[in-house]
């Protein structure tokens, strides 16, 4: 394959990445504006269409009334207000859908004009699958609130989030793959050691985050650093056996996500001060940087976040610069790991 058409099927991953990162911040919104328990049916082609005479809305209206959520939440809510969050959860869904046809249809024509390297023909194939089931388990996970409880589940929302980051993190990859000019040759030294270390304490912490969000454990304890006015919560471990706590209690797993995302931070930027002085990574000390802002930024966000009471602003931006950390520390690994081939001793000198 050419350079030149390994760049534009690198574009186009970057542009479904766009596209993914959108989605999970959209994603967000719907959760804190209540937005996700709004379509009670799930229709792939029909829903496509929003209603758009009064009856229509009617009808829709009515299906919500007989939802849980409704009933025991907002049992006083007008059918305007109900478009409100309709329309959230309908572009998320909408969104959905166009994320598929833009990488559907560029992957059809860029194979059968032959412009996809081979190997890379199944890997593709198998994001495509993994979006499909991600939108199934979108719907199994809104339909665990359509049921007794007007909550979805904290492990089904989790599974959903992490899905999302993990096909966001793959077409990243595979992306900096085809628009790198380096060498394919790879090396796992100290410093890229570290960088895939802070990659993984950024994966973990948003695992938790998801469970936060699930149990909207964010609504409790708005003072930081003590909760309740103590270092460990009352309650952080009343669930049995003992590791439920980690996933079903609030004081737990909110204790849990905020001290994951300091030491997070922390770790990121001791990495980002070893490798600003790595002289093989002169060339990217602005990348090291960004991972710098990024994780100061996120930090700020989380605690802001926490002690305002979750506004709806704050907690998406929060979200979204969880992504944007986690796409420069994919970067780091990246480039540490391909220093050497091309002509860099990583972790030492040029």
């Amino acid at each position: 394959m050419s350079l030149s058409t390994d760049r534009a099927v690198g574009v186009w991953l970057l542009v479904c990445c766009f596209l993914v990162f959108a989605m999970v911040v959209l994603g967000g919104v719907t959760r804190l504006t209540g937005s996700g328990l709004s379509m009670v049916r799930w229709a792939p082609l029909s829903g496509a269409i929003p209603p758009i005479t009064a009856a229509a809305w009617k009808a829709e209206f009515s299906h919500y009334q007989q939802s849980p959520e409704f009933q025991k939440v907002n049992h006083q809510m007008t059918v305007n207000e109900f478009k409100t969050i309709f329309y959230i959860e309908y572009f998320h869904r909408l969104l959905g859908r166009a994320i598929g046809l833009v990488f559907l249809v560029p992957f059809l024509v860029f194979l059968w004009r032959g412009r996809i390297r081979r190997a890379l023909i199944p890997k593709l194939s198998l994001v495509f699958v993994l979006g499909g089931l991600q939108g199934l388990l979108g719907w199994y996970m809104v339909k665990s609130g359509l049921v007794d409880v007007p909550r979805v589940s904290p492990y089904r929302l989790t599974a959903h989030l992490i899905v999302a980051v993990a096909i966001y993190a793959y077409l990243f990859w595979t992306a900096l793959g085809l628009l790198s000019e380096r060498s394919s040759h790879s090396t796992v030294s100290p410093l890229s050691r570290g960088a895939i270390g802070i990659t993984a304490m950024i994966v973990v912490t948003i695992l938790s985050g998801g469970f936060v969000a699930g149990l909207k454990a964010g609504h409790a304890f708005n003072t930081f650093p003590l909760m309740g006015g103590q270092w460990i919560p009352v309650g952080y471990r009343v669930a049995e056996p003992f590791w439920r706590n980690f996933f079903e209690t609030i004081p737990a797993v909110q204790f849990n996500h905020r001290w994951l995302g300091i030491t997070t931070f922390v770790l990121v930027l001791l990495f980002a001060l070893r490798a600003w002085r790595d002289d093989a990574l002169r060339m990217y000390r602005a990348a090291v940087g960004v991972l710098a802002m990024l994780a100061l930024i996120q930090v700020s966000l989380g605690i802001s976040t926490l002690v305002l009471h979750v506004p709806v602003v704050l907690a998406a931006a929060h979200q979204g610069a969880a992504l944007a950390l986690l796409t420069a520390a994919l970067y780091l690994v990246f480039i540490t790991r391909h220093l050497a081939g091309a002509g860099f001793s990583v972790g030492g000198h040029t």
